[in-house]
């Protein structure tokens, strides 16, 4: 299956991350390479943009759509080691980093990745095919609390508890191996007229899979400690969780003291790292939902090193 996707709020992004031709920039969440190849346009042959992605069809993908341009390096990494992964490229400091964090068109599209709740295909969700868990291990091995857990936290679901009984009591009968076997038991759980009630079960599976809540809270200060002064961290999100952890996360980083409000005195020394560029998320045009409706949820949000 070719790897196609369409990146989101693209203009808006790379014009937030304000390139300097020279600069050395991050993009953490390569895809296809849409953002990227945007990025390089920008960047003089001194500029470098090193591009990760743990899909290693992604990787692939990218070195296609990027082959004209000599000065990307390509990393298969999960963005979390990023420490790891400047260091061994010999960089201390970047100028702007971008991160996407949403599914590709392409792992939904193909059936066989197991993220798409339109498609029969194995229960898999795994962004990275060469780790261990995966949405099928999940759903038949874990508990019925950690289940419950998992929808409510992870997916918002209000019928958590419910959904979980019935998964437990379903695999008594036969393992749950496929994603309209999973759809099967949780439409049937839940009283509701949506569309695709599904949705947030698989939401919440695929979150953790990929451990994103995680990932993506430790991988922002990260990166802000790595950038250079004036440099600017940009980041997309589809969905509310994610959204919060960002704008949480960045007003905690804009922010001298975070001691709790009752404290008569200062005594966390924090020193704000950034300031705030969207003090609203930047949310897609009309013209480009009219192009592609998978940009509705999106929001970007940035801030820059001070």
């Amino acid at each position: 299956m070719k790897f196609e996707h369409i990146p989101v709020i693209a203009t808006e992004t790379i014009e937030n991350l304000n390139i300097k031709p020279d600069g050395v920039y991050l993009d953490l969440t390569l895809g296809k390479g849409g953002h990227s190849k945007m990025i390089l346009e920008r960047l003089s042959n001194e500029g470098i943009l090193i591009a990760l992605d743990q899909d290693k069809e992604a990787i692939e993908a990218a070195k296609e759509n990027l082959k004209d341009f000599s000065n990307v390096i390509f990393v298969n990494s999960n963005f979390e080691k990023i420490d790891e992964v400047l260091r061994d490229l010999g960089f201390d400091y970047i100028d702007g980093a971008l991160m996407d964090i949403g599914v590709s068109s392409y792992q939904i599209d193909n059936a066989d990745r197991g993220f798409s709740y339109m498609k029969d295909g194995p229960l898999d969700m795994r962004m990275n095919q060469e780790n261990e868990l995966t949405a099928e291990i999940i759903v038949n091995e874990y508990s019925q609390d950690e289940l419950e857990k998992i929808f409510f936290e992870y997916g918002e679901e209000k019928f958590s508890r419910l959904i979980a009984k019935n998964i437990i009591k379903a695999r008594e009968d036969y393992r749950i191996d496929t994603t309209f076997k999973l759809k099967d038991i949780v439409t049937k759980s839940i009283k509701s007229n949506e569309a695709h009630p599904e949705k947030r079960v698989f939401q919440a599976l695929r979150i953790e899979v990929n451990r994103e809540l995680d990932v993506l809270k430790d991988t922002i200060d990260k990166v802000v400690d790595h950038l250079n002064k004036d440099g600017r961290l940009a980041i997309i999100t589809f969905h509310s969780l994610e959204d919060r952890i960002v704008k949480n996360k960045f007003k905690d980083l804009a922010t001298d003291c975070i001691c709790p409000p009752e404290f008569p005195v200062c005594v966390c020394n924090h020193k704000a790292k950034v300031k705030i560029i969207t003090r609203k998320p930047i949310t897609a045009s009309k013209k480009e939902l009219e192009e592609n409706s998978r940009a509705k949820p999106a929001k970007l949000r940035v801030c820059q090193r001070i």
